[in-house]
């Protein structure tokens, strides 16, 4: 086998064949013909996709394999990385969605004839959709779309005139983010876009491309930062319809996407990863009509578009950045507010936005919450208040995006095209918002709440104050030593008129649940006689599952609908459905009525009987759902001896950090229908007991705070 044969560890094998990975390693002891690891290491080994598929066809396991997750496992193990291939798809489908008669005619030859023919037919559609692409055999990278990239920062008036001139160091110049590959690249690919293209016929090519993007990104979630959907699209709504849009820090272009589209339209992105400019080109050159100018390099060290005046910047910078250039840019003329110390990388990405703005043009940018008391910034923040730069600080629920136990704010700029006689900034906290659980903010809320606000004030120059949630502050009255813009701190607390009604409402509501508790209590145990308690005869799921008594499912996949997700937490928390999953073509599963979900990670014995209020719910990841035919299985039935403490050991397995449940292996007796009904509404009257006493300890955590709240704040009496 060849050294650039595409590989496939023993999990892709899983996924290829339908089953566990357990059963891979049987199947490489148990038969002498299964292929040699060509690759990997002793405890990874990696395998060639060709002999594994061949090996599969011949032992009959690959006839279900789905075209995506073949197609997905060629990409995965592209010889030249997962991106390349990524990369030469998106290529592949653009020309697809663009021109699909010339795909069907230089993919009608050999192998070696698309790959020869492919490059021709790529520049024809690349290079008017993205312009500035580098052509094949073209080494010219003085220029990026049409204008001389910045090698060095050019000299201004110094922020610091006492400070001496230092040289700066040279910067890498920003080059063109897609290069059309050469057929000698392209020619492994091959392969991979036969199977892309099929992907295409039957889903489309725009689908395609954001399922494969989708798939990589959740394979590789430590190397990138993405903008959440609901949170982008909010930060496009802020910036209004512009023509010209700049995303300086663009990662996988989800804030471009993400603004209105007009005829007129222009959109510019750069990013310092290559990888992540090539593919925003791409998914923005399927998305949208509109020319896409998109480079590579470091945008405050080698800024791309120095000439560019947008509509809109929108923008989620790397935070926390001590390498952003503070030795080398201190003369650069976009510092107008001041220059930025070394940690305040923010504020550096602040005035870089509006630098590239027309007068009068908006900037959005997503901040970590420091950058708004830090005393390193505050003579920056003073400047962009006194001048009318800052016009708005947004603080978001905590959960809105990575790091998500952070609230972090929102930036909204505008470059100064007058003087405003009582300039005044908008402070919002959307804060209240917050889900509780995992489950992500309360984005229709958030989205009301923030934009009713700046529409107001952006069309009024002020807003009703109201307590908590919204209030224009005089720039005069933040002006202090500290310029502290956090809105918690400078809005009034929200009016809490009857703390002590709502906490008499909640102390009703617990007696009622203890009463209920009290009711639903099981009555004491009685022991089995010795005579009666032989042991039951015993199968498994795995079993039941070859039977037909029951269907088994593992949830991971969110599809295109937006529907509630039900998580591993909540199945263990029994709350309702809280989560979210990133947008994928993979078809989600749909929980039903009577079916049982179970947790199979973290060891505890738990299993849950989805009710009507669950139903309809997508289910999460490291879920695994049980669908019983009702005339062979009752559900509680299945539902309670599948929680026992002992099932669960003798069914997991352990590893240094985490245990593993293997759904397969866990036991319950063979019983008569009767006599499953019979266990079954005993488990289910545990069931409604368990859940009364969570209520109850939920009920008893809010008066309990409530109670502190109100004496602290003094709107309850001690007496």
């Amino acid at each position: 086998m060849q050294d650039s044969a595409t590989e496939v560890t023993a999990a892709g094998i899983a996924r290829l064949a339908g089953v566990g990975r357990a059963a891979v390693s049987n199947w490489r002891r148990r038969h002498a013909d299964f292929p040699r690891p060509v690759g990997g290491t002793e405890t990874s080994p990696a395998f060639a996709l060709a002999e594994v598929e061949e090996w599969l066809r011949r032992h009959r396991k690959l006839a279900e394999v789905p075209l995506k997750e073949r197609v997905w496992q060629q990409l995965a193990g592209h010889p030249d990385g997962p991106v390349t291939a990524l990369v030469h798809a998106g290529c592949a489908l653009l020309l697809i969605h663009e021109r699909p008669p010339v795909w069907l005619d230089i993919s009608s030859g050999t192998d070696e004839r698309l790959a020869a023919l492919l490059p021709t037919a790529l520049d024809e559609v690349l290079t008017p959709r993205v312009p500035g692409t580098a052509r094949p055999g073209r080494t010219d990278r003085s220029r990026v779309n049409g204008q001389p990239p910045v090698n060095t920062p050019p000299a201004a008036t110094p922020a610091n005139p006492a400070t001496p001139a230092t040289p700066a160091t040279p910067a890498t110049p920003a080059t063109p983010a897609l290069a059309i590959p050469t057929a000698p690249r392209l020619l492994p690919s091959v392969p991979l876009l036969r199977g892309v293209a099929e992907l295409a016929a039957d889903r489309g090519a725009r689908p395609t491309f954001e399922f494969l993007l989708g798939r990589h990104l959740d394979a590789n979630p430590r190397q990138y930062t993405l903008t959440p959907p609901d949170l982008a699209g909010l930060m496009a709504a802020l910036a209004g319809t512009p023509a010209t849009v700049l995303d300086p820090s663009c990662g996988t272009g989800a804030l471009l996407r993400a603004v209105a589209d007009r005829p007129d339209r222009r959109l510019h992105a750069q990013d310092s990863s290559p990888e992540l400019a090539a593919l925003t080109a791409l998914r923005l050159a399927l998305h949208t009509r509109a020319p896409v100018h998109a480079a590579a390099g470091d945008t405050l060290r080698a800024d791309a578009y120095p000439e560019l005046r947008a509509d809109a910047v929108l923008c989620h910078p790397p935070f926390n950045d001590r390498n952003w250039g503070h030795d080398d840019l201190a003369y650069d003329p976009r510092w107008e507010y001041g220059f930025p110390a070394r940690t305040e990388s923010e504020l550096a990405w602040v005035q870089h936005a509006l630098a590239r703005l027309r007068d009068g043009g908006t900037a959005v940018l997503l901040m970590p919450p420091a950058v708004a008391s830090r005393r390193s910034g505050r003579r920056i923040r003073a400047d962009l208040l006194r001048r009318g730069a800052l016009r708005a600080v947004v603080a978001l629920p905590a959960g809105a995006a990575p790091p998500y136990s952070v609230p972090l704010h929102l930036w909204v700029l505008r470059r100064p095209d007058r003087t405003h006689a009582q300039p005044e900034l908008l402070l919002v906290d959307a804060g209240r918002f917050t889900a509780e659980g995992r489950g992500g903010p309360d984005w229709p809320g958030v989205r009301e709440t923030v934009l009713d606000a700046w529409g107001a004030f952006d069309r009024d120059g002020g807003v009703e104050e109201r307590p908590g949630v919204a209030r224009s502050v005089p720039v005069i009255e933040l002006l202090d030593d500290d310029v502290d813009l956090t809105p918690a701190r400078r809005l009034p607390p929200p009016a809490d008129t009857d703390g002590a009604g709502r906490l008499a409402d909640v102390r009703a509501r617990l007696d009622e649940t203890l009463r209920l508790t009290a009711e639903l209590a099981p009555p004491p145990a009685e022991p089995v006689p010795s005579a009666a308690s032989g042991r039951l005869p015993l199968t498994t799921v795995g079993e039941l599952a070859r039977a037909g008594a029951l269907v088994m499912r593992t949830g991971g996949h969110g599809g295109r609908a937006r529907v509630p997700v039900l998580t591993d937490h909540d199945v263990l928390a029994g709350t309702a459905p809280s989560g979210t999953l990133p947008e994928s073509e993979e078809e989600p599963v749909l929980t039903e009525p009577g079916d049982v979900v179970l947790p199979v990670l973290g060891g505890g014995a738990v299993a849950r009987v989805v009710d009507e209020a669950t139903a309809g719910a997508v289910l999460g990841r490291n879920l695994v759902l049980l669908r019983p035919d009702p005339a062979a299985l009752d559900a509680w039935f299945l539902a309670g001896f599948l929680r026992g403490t002992a099932n669960h050991r003798q069914a997991s397995s352990y590893a240094s950090t985490a245990t593993r449940l293997d759904v397969r292996r866990l036991q319950l007796p063979r019983l008569a229908p009767d006599e499953q009904r019979r266990y079954g509404e005993r488990f289910r009257a545990l069931d409604g007991f368990e859940r009364a006493l969570r209520e109850a300890g939920r009920l008893g955590e809010q008066l309990v705070r409530g109670m502190y709240d109100g004496l602290t704040d003094g709107t309850i009496a001690p007496d």
